[in-house]
C-alpha cells in the first residue's frame, strides 16, 4: 500500500516508515520538519508540509494514490503544552481536522490515529483499560482527547475506517541504528538518562514524592519498533472492522528509579541524580491494561533491558 505517513521525520514515524518499507509498503512522509529531521526521510518520498494545510495535505494524497494515513504529526509535550496550550489546539486538533477534509476531497478511507495514554489523566485503577475515564490533566492530552472526538464523530459521515491507539510512554531505537529517537531539546527520560550516565552530567529526576511506592513516576514503557509494528497492524485490521480503539503498552510498570537502576547495570554507568520538584500535570502512574491489545496484536514486547541496551550502543557510537 502507498500510506501517508505525518509528522514521519520524528521520532515514531521515522521507525514506523523504516517497518513499514521492510513489510513492502511505500510510506510517504509529510511533515514541517518543525520536531522532525530531513535525513530520517530515508524510507519513501517526501512531502514537505504543514499539517494545518489541507490543500498540500490534499495534493500529496492524490499525487501518490494514498492508501491509508498514519497520523503522527502533533507536538507533544506536556510541559510545553501547559505554557502554550493554544499553540497545541491550534496544531494538533485544527491540523487533525485539515487532515480529515483533505482525505475526504482525496477519497482516503483508512486512518490510524497516534492518540496516547495522556488522554486518561490520573489513573483511577492499577492498570488503564479502554474505557478508563478520560479526563486529561494537561492540554497536551485534551488535545488528543479532541482529536478524538473529532475522529470519531466524522468517521460515520466520510465512511472513514479509523484506528486510535493509546500508547504508553515510547523508548528505544532501530536496533540498527540506522535511525535513533533525537530531540532538540532532548525532554524524554531514557536518552537523558543514558548520556547522563555516560558523561557524568547530572539527570534531573522530576518528582520524588508522588503517590507511588518509591515516590518517583511509574510509567509503562513501550519500545518505538513494536509501536510501529502496532500501526502497521492496525491498518490489517480495518480492513475487516471499521473501528478500532486499543492501548499499546506491555502492561508493566517501571518507575523512574528503577530505570535509573537498570541503566546503572551497564557497564561503567553511573548516574547523577539531581532530583527536582513535580512538572506540572504529570500524573503519578500510567499502566496500560493491554489485553485487548493483544487479542488483535499478538507480540512478545521488547524488554526495558533491551531498549536500554541499543540505545546506549547508538550513544556510544556517536549518534
Amino acid at each position: 500500500m502507498n500510506i501517508l505517513v505525518t509528522g514521519g521525520a520524528g521520532y515514531i514515524g521515522s521507525h514506523t516508515s523504516k517497518l513499514l518499507k521492510k513489510a513492502g509498503h511505500l510510506p510517504v512522509v509529510f511533515d514541517n520538519l518543525s520536531n522532525g529531521w530531513a535525513e530520517w526521510v530515508k524510507f519513501g518520498p517526501f512531502a514537505f508540509g504543514d499539517i494545518r494545510d489541507e490543500e498540500a495535505l490534499f495534493r500529496t494524497l492524490t499525487g501518490f494514490k494514498i492508501e491509508a494515513v498514519i497520523h503522527f504529526a502533533a507536538k507533544a509535550y506536556v510541559e510545553e503544552s501547559t505554557r502554550l496550550p493554544d499553540v497545541y489546539f491550534d496544531n494538533n486538533v485544527s491540523g487533525t481536522i485539515s487532515l480529515l477534509k483533505a482525505m475526504k476531497r482525496a477519497g482516503t478511507k483508512v486512518l490510524v490515529f497516534s492518540s496516547s495514554c495522556a488522554t486518561y489523566g490520573n489513573a483511577q485503577t492499577p492498570t488503564i483499560r479502554e474505557d478508563h475515564p478520560q479526563a486529561p490533566t494537561n492540554p497536551y492530552g485534551l488535545s488528543k482527547l479532541m482529536c478524538e472526538q473529532v475522529i470519531s464523530t466524522t468517521a460515520p459521515v466520510l465512511g472513514l475506517r479509523y484506528a486510535m491507539l493509546r500508547y504508553f510512554n515510547v523508548i528505544g531505537n532501530d536496533p540498527e541504528g540506522e535511525i535513533f529517537e533525537r530531540h532538540e531539546p532532548e525532554t524524554h527520560v531514557l536518552p537523558n538518562l543514558i548520556r547522563a550516565a555516560m558523561s557524568g552530567g547530572a539527570f534531573r529526576l522530576f518528582g520524588t514524592n508522588h503517590a507511588t511506592p518509591d515516590g518517583t513516576a511509574v510509567r509503562d514503557y513501550v519500545h518505538v519498533m513494536d509501536l510501529g509494528l502496532a500501526h502497521i497492524r492496525a491498518i490489517s485490521e480495518l480492513s475487516t472492522r471499521e473501528r478500532l480503539v486499543s492501548n499499546v503498552g506491555t502492561g508493566a510498570g517501571v518507575s523512574v528509579r528503577e530505570l535509573v537502576a537498570t541503566v546503572e547495570k551497564e557497564p561503567g554507568a553511573r548516574v547523577n541524580v539531581e532530583e527536582k520538584p513535580i512538572r506540572p500535570g504529570d500524573p503519578p502512574c500510567l499502566v496500560a491494561d493491554n489485553g485487548y491489545l493483544l487479542t488483535w496484536f499478538h507480540h512478545d514486547f521488547k524488554p526495558v533491558d533491551q531498549a536500554v541496551r541499543e540505545m546506549a550502543a547508538t550513544i556510544r557510537a556517536g549518534s
